[in-house]
């Protein structure tokens, strides 16, 4: 079984759907910012704060470089794992990825009162989630195997819409493969 890797905004449900998947396909589950978490001792708003945003992405290289090369596993990222192009390499080379997709709204009422997102700890969090997707959105789709929509939707009905689309996938390449026997 490939790794399976989730990508896509603050917010958009990859932890929560990432254990939900990993539960249902029997796989360990690992989420990048609790490995930096857990690697460091210290929680990511106090990583940010002692070393900078620059500091935290440097760790969390580090972290995707490591968990990518497992097998077997649902990795659930950071938002911003796909800004350097080293990461995304490495992502689609770890497993198959699926872009968790959702609005701005959706990211302010799902993070709002959520004091471990130090990007977010401005006076105007609705422009910083704006500008963000701008830049990330194309990234996370530049990874994406497979694009699903998270919003409003009970994350348990996400999971089952990954796995009909995984297993759909699968059953295209099967024939792609077979095709070319």
């Amino acid at each position: 079984m490939p790794n399976i890797i989730l990508v896509g905004p603050m917010g958009a449900g990859k932890s929560t759907i990432g254990r939900l998947l990993a539960k249902e396909l029997r796989l360990p589950f690992r989420d990048s910012d609790k490995e930096i978490e857990q690697r460091t001792g210290a929680s990511i708003p106090l990583i940010f704060d002692v070393e900078g945003e620059q500091g935290f992405r440097e760790r969390e290289h580090t972290a995707i470089k490591e968990l990518c090369q497992m097998r077997g596993v649902v990795l659930a990222t950071g938002g911003g794992a796909v800004l350097r192009p080293e990461n995304r390499q490495m992502l689609r080379a770890g497993g198959r990825v699926i872009y968790l997709c959702t609005s701005v709204e959706q990211q302010l009422d799902r993070t709002s009162r959520d004091r471990n997102r130090p990007l977010l700890q401005t006076s105007n969090p609705r422009e910083i989630l704006t500008g963000l997707m701008a830049v990330r959105d194309p990234l996370y789709r530049e990874v994406a195997d497979l694009i699903i929509q998270t919003d409003e939707r009970p994350p348990r009905l996400v999971v089952a819409q990954i796995l009909e689309q995984l297993e759909s996938l699968a059953r295209r390449e099967s024939q792609g493969q077979s095709a070319l026997s």
